[in-house]
Order: C-alpha cells, then structure tokens, then sequence
C-alpha cells in the first residue's frame, strides 16, 4: 500500500510539473527557444509576462541587497574575461561533474545525482514515517520517534553512510568508487529501469571560445560559469572608487553559461542562466558570524514571498574546493526539494589565488587595525531562473468557486506577491461593443500606464476577462461599466479574495499602487 500510494503522489507531483509547464507556454511565460527549428536543449526564451515577472524577482532582490544596506554597492561586469581568471579560480583544473551513460537507453547523467536520488528516497521515507506517528500519537515527539523508531534510524544511517561515501569520492575525484555506489545501491536508468551503466568520468562544464583570428590556446575565452569572478577582480577598483570599509559587499546580476550533461526539468537546469549573487568582504576570522548572519538574511528574503513549509537549509556534505561552510536554500519543488540559493564561506581562496597568479596586491588596509590582509568573502547566490520556478510553482493552483449564477466552476490562478506580478492592474470595460465603455476605460488605461504595469482588454466577456488575468497572477481587475459613465466610479476586483469595491477612479492609482508596490515587500525585510 505504500509503494502504491507512494507511486501516485509521484504520478501527480508529475501532472501537475507537466501542468505548470504547459501554462507557461499557453500565458506568454516561457517559450522553448529556437522553437521553429524544435528547438534547443536546455535553453529557453522568457515570453512577455515571464519577462516582466523576471524583472521583478530581480528588482525584489536588488532592492533588499543594494538598497537596503548602506555598504553593499553594485556591478555589472563582463562577460568574457581573461582566461586565467579561470586558472586562479579552480575552473579550468576542477570544474567537473561526475558522467555515466546508460548503454541501453544512451542517456546521460550525473553519477553524484543518482546517488543523491537514493538519498531522497531514504529521506522521504523517514519523513513519511514521522508523519504517520504524528497523526497516531497524542503529544508526539519527533525527535525521541526520530532517534528511537528501528526503521527510521535504520534509514537514516543507510542515508548518512551513502552521503559520507559520495563526498569522499567526490572530494578526491575517486569515479571507480562512485561506479562502485551506483552497482551497490542497484540504481536504474529513470526512465528504462537499465543498470547497464558506462564507467564514471570527468565533464568540464565551461564553454569555450576564441577571440578575434588568434588560434590555439593564447586566444581562448571562455563563457563565465558564474558571475562571481567579475566581481573578485574588481574588489579594489570598487572598494577604491565608493571608499567602502570592510565589511562591504558587492552585488552583480548577470548571465553564466553551463555546458551541463543534463539539462533537465525545465528551466531549473539550463545551459545559459542568470544569477543573482553578492559577495561579501569581511576579515579573516569573523567568517562564520557572518555566514549566519546571511544565511538568515536570505532565509527571511524568501520567506516574504514563499511559504516558509516549503524552504529549508541543507548543509553542504561536499564543500567546494573555495569553501570552509556552505549550505543551500531548497524549496520544495513538484519533484522535490532542490536547491534555490546557496550560502558559501569562500574564505580568501578567490582573492588570494587571483593575487598569486597575477601578481597584483589584492589586499585591504584595515585603518582600525592598522594591517593590510587579504579580506575573506561570504557569498549569497540565487539562480533568477529557479526562483521564477519556484514562484510559479508555488503560486499556480487550481480551484472550485461560485460563477455569475453562484454554480460552482474552476478557475486557475496564479497567487503570486502583487509587487512580483507581471501585470498589477487590467483595465476591463463590462461590454467591448459599446463606444463609450470602450472609450472611457482606454482613457482609464492612458492614465494608469504611468503609474504600473497595467493591460486592457475588451476581447471576451468579463467573466472570461476575470479568468485570463487570473490566470497570469494580476492581483487587480477594473470594471468599467455604465455607472463608470454616470459618476466616475470603477470596480475593483481583488484576485485571491474576488472581492469587488467600488472606487472613484481618481484613488485607483493610490489604491492599487500602494497594495502592489515593492515597499511591502522590504518592510518585511527590516
């Protein structure tokens, strides 16, 4: 029973992932790039409400960064840089995944991923024990339950042996030992059910290039796989020019590319992605305050606008060759929790490196020290395109309310935070055939255009109107009706309550942009 009831909470997880996809297509999110060619894997174009809800998340998180704090300044750097950047920082020797291809199938996968597969399964059983006994026994502790129950510490040291196995064997590169893992736990193909694997072996993920006519390896470049070295290089030009004082943090959003085995599961693992990141400059020795200091930081970022159910923390079993202590944000996507952000403790690995290789001081003098050294950083970085997922995979829901006649009907709608909303306000006339609702509400429209993002349409009747903006997440309806014409007066309509008011269209603006505004979002920051 449990298997079955196991294999229909994946079954739906699936419908309701293809389901998200599909709407992203059908409302102008998402579209599959180089579609009229079918297609290229692993990239994708954002269509015009996914560009504006982009816009948002980016300015959400720009605003609680550079805003917010008086010592965190911006930048945009470039995307070619000089190769041996890549050298100083580890990507040309150590930038690697672990490849195993199925012979049966011909598919290809990250060895470390299946592992890790088998540790959620493990994971997910427990949590599905704790559950139960949750719902069984009056006063239940877990944590007694969690230490006690044979079969939970059971899986739990089964859980705990594979993940200490796999990090070792990734620290030091042992692929034998994780082809060794994948024959030992009997893990499948996903998709065929083959355990007809390849032997392990190293992938570099970077792309690369040649500048101009110089051939060979002097005029190679490659495509940044992070954003974070453009800002590691220009530590002191920024430092200089805006007289920051340790600590201060720098803050860049921009695209890194990833030539990646699988790129999969939508737009949650592409080959060209954004980042947003910020890398935070401290001293030596005060780096695990500030680890925790943004690790709450960034947790509260997300909490503002997803429920705090469906994020957690997971500590690093493998640490980067940069780092002392990392650990990621997960939220709970339709296949599971992965992860959203990380939080890293570089220590000076970065500047330090780029200072021996290049010959440069790329030190810090301290004036209440009196001491220069090599800062340590702490670094928060989020992918643009995960968090989109994550909001949309949070915000669309399904569900049964009363139609014009009070008969129960369905209605999808994206409950997403108003201030990330690709469009905050539509502008509806009630009857799109007659010329003085039709006129009145684009004169409507003209005025609110300055104030937000805001959309007519007159295609449909308003009970279909209602639906359509419901379904693109717009927390705002304006129906402009007869009485509009009779004393200047709209309704509006609220998206998750459907709660209609009326208002004088002088207030729409104030109302509607002060419900919607970004501000909201940051005073919940403070």
């Amino acid at each position: 029973m449990n298997s079955i009831t196991q294999s229909l909470n994946h079954s739906m997880q699936e419908e309701l992932f293809k389901r998200l996809v599909s709407h992203c297509k059908e409302y102008g999110f998402i579209y599959p790039s180089s579609e009229v060619y079918d297609g290229l894997g692993g990239v994708y174009d954002y269509g015009p409400m996914g560009a504006e809800l982009k816009n948002n998340i980016k300015e959400y998180w720009w605003k609680a960064m550079v805003q917010l704090h008086e010592n965190i300044v911006g930048l945009d750097s470039a995307i070619f840089m000089h190769p041996k950047i890549w050298k100083a920082s580890g990507h040309v020797d150590a930038f690697n995944d672990p490849l195993i291809d199925n012979k049966d199938s011909k598919k290809r996968y990250r060895a470390d991923q299946l592992i890790e597969g088998e540790i959620d399964k493990l994971e997910a059983k427990i949590e599905k024990e704790v559950e139960k006994a949750r719902k069984k026994f009056d006063n239940f502790d877990e944590a007694l339950f969690r230490g006690t129950n044979p079969r939970v510490v059971d899986w739990a040291q089964r859980a705990d042996a594979i993940a200490k196995r796999l990090a070792n064997a990734m620290k030091v590169n042992d692929m034998a030992d994780l082809k060794a893992l994948i024959e030992e736990l009997e893990i499948a193909d996903p998709d065929t059910g083959s355990r007809n694997w390849t032997e392990v072996r190293q992938f570099n993920l970077m792309f690369s290039t040649q500048m101009s006519n110089i051939a060979g390896e002097e005029g190679k470049l490659y495509l940044r796989p992070e954003t974070a070295q453009g800002i590691f290089v220009n530590f002191l030009n920024v430092q200089k020019t805006t007289r920051q004082k340790v600590p201060f943090g720098i803050a860049q959003i921009g695209k890194a590319f990833r030539n990646e085995i699988v790129a999969r599961q939508f737009i949650f693992r592409m080959r060209e992605f954004e980042q947003m990141e910020m890398q935070y400059f401290i001293r030596p020795g005060s780096e695990m305050d500030w680890y925790q200091y943004w690790k709450e930081k960034r947790m509260a970022w997300h909490r503002a606008v997803t429920p705090a159910q469906k994020l957690r923390f997971k500590d690093h079993d493998n640490l980067a060759h940069y780092a002392n202590a990392a650990v990621d944000v997960q939220f709970e996507f339709p296949f599971g929790f992965k992860e959203l952000e990380g939080i890293h403790s570089r220590t000076d690995f970065d500047l330090g490196n780029h200072q021996a290789l290049s010959g440069k001081k790329m030190q810090y003098f301290d004036p209440e020290l009196n001491e220069a050294y090599v800062p340590y950083v702490v670094e928060t970085s989020v992918g643009v395109d995960r968090m989109f997922l994550a909001v949309l995979s949070n915000a669309l829901v399904d569900e049964t309310v009363p139609d014009a006649q009070g008969e129960d009907s369905t209605r999808t709608v994206l409950r997403m935070a108003p201030a990330l909303a690709p469009v905050k306000c539509a502008i509806l006339p009630l009857k799109a055939n007659n010329d003085e609702l039709v006129g009145k509400a684009k004169a409507i429209f003209s005025q609110l255009k300055f104030h937000f993002k805001c959309q007519y349409d007159d295609t449909a009747g308003i009970g279909k109107l209602y639906r359509r903006q419901d379904a693109i997440g717009t927390p705002y309806c304006l129906t402009i009706d007869f009485e509009t014409l009779e004393n200047d007066t709209v309704t509006i309509r609220e998206r998750d309550s459907m709660k209609q008011e009326r208002v004088p269209v002088s207030r729409v603006a104030e109302i509607v942009r002060e419900r919607t505004d970004m501000t909201r979002l940051l005073e919940m920051l403070a």
